[in-house]
């Protein structure tokens, strides 16, 4: 179930919240525009997902490390997980931008085509025509905060692509590779076996390889382990049922094949921050009663 909380300004902000644990393979958590105030700036801070912004007018500086990064309109820069940074518009001429944070399984690799990371994190586009285009796509998204959940994830895939087909250093997709395909199949155990207690071995079986070389073949293209995202497969499943569900805690843990509700208990914990129990009283979602 979607839940926007929505901040709007006239004419300096609009932001929206989007919180739907649903989706693995692209989830948006928050997006907004902002003509903002000369020396607005925000940090040091690390973030939790990847954060995009496309600057649609004005300067300033992005501040990664012993990093200075000059953006202006017409260019974008990007936020990666857990580095610390400070973004700063400039005095004469403040920026206006819009922007989206984003993660999930393709967001890696979308990233990764369009030439964009830590070390390489400013936005060029092909020429001006590719960044109106990415801009029109990332603010129909921050126009449209009441659409439905997977119209908006679907905006997001088309964000992505855009960002990808727009940018400088976009870089061809090689063919599909073997490893890619393994993957496939991995994915698609978990999501049919996840309920059950199944092993990395098992996985790793079901694909035809052995655990070390599928451990790393995982890592190399999902960016975590199999044993962390098999983890954080199963406590989105489990915050999704918390949200949207009566059942008890006791069932959702087996449901999510933890026979053992403390060690769910701590499982949860370790993901979300916070117990079970404390989660689902902060968000909870009330049915809707029919008419």
């Amino acid at each position: 179930m979607q839940q926007n909380n929505d901040i709007q300004t006239e004419n300096k902000l609009k932001f929206h919240v989007f919180q739907d644990e649903r989706f693995v393979d692209l989830n948006l958590y928050q997006y907004g525009w902002e003509r903002t105030e000369p020396l607005h700036s925000y940090g040091p801070h690390a973030r939790n997902h990847y954060l995009f912004h496309y600057v649609i007018a004005g300067r300033g500086v992005l501040y990664d490390d012993d990093q200075a990064y000059k953006i202006e309109g017409g260019h974008g820069f990007l936020i990666v997980p857990g580095v610390p940074t400070t973004y700063v518009s400039d005095r004469e001429d403040p920026w206006e931008y819009t922007w989206i944070e984003f993660d999930g399984l393709r967001a890696r690799e979308s990233l990764s085509l369009a030439g964009l990371s830590r070390r390489q994190p400013v936005y060029t586009p092909l020429n001006r025509e590719a960044g109106r285009l990415l801009q029109e796509q990332m603010l129909y998204i921050v126009n449209h905060p009441q659409a439905s959940p997977i119209h908006i994830i679907g905006q997001g895939f088309l964000f992505l692509d855009r960002l990808v087909q727009s940018s400088s250093a976009h870089r061809e997709q090689s063919q599909r590779r073997l490893r890619d395909f393994y993957m496939k199949e991995a994915l698609s155990f978990i999501e049919q076996n996840y309920q059950r207690d199944i092993s990395i071995e098992e996985i790793a079986a079901f694909c035809g390889l052995n655990r070390s070389y599928f451990g790393k073949v995982f890592r190399d293209t999902m960016g975590e382990s199999p044993q962390a995202f098999l983890l954080h497969y199963r406590m989105a499943r489990a915050a999704q049922l918390l949200k949207e569900s009566t059942l008890p805690i006791s069932a959702i843990s087996a449901m999510v094949s933890y026979a053992n509700q403390l060690h769910f208990s701590r499982a949860f914990k370790s993901v979300y921050g916070m117990a079970p129990r404390d989660y689902r009283t902060a968000h909870f979602v009330q049915p809707q009663e029919t008419p």
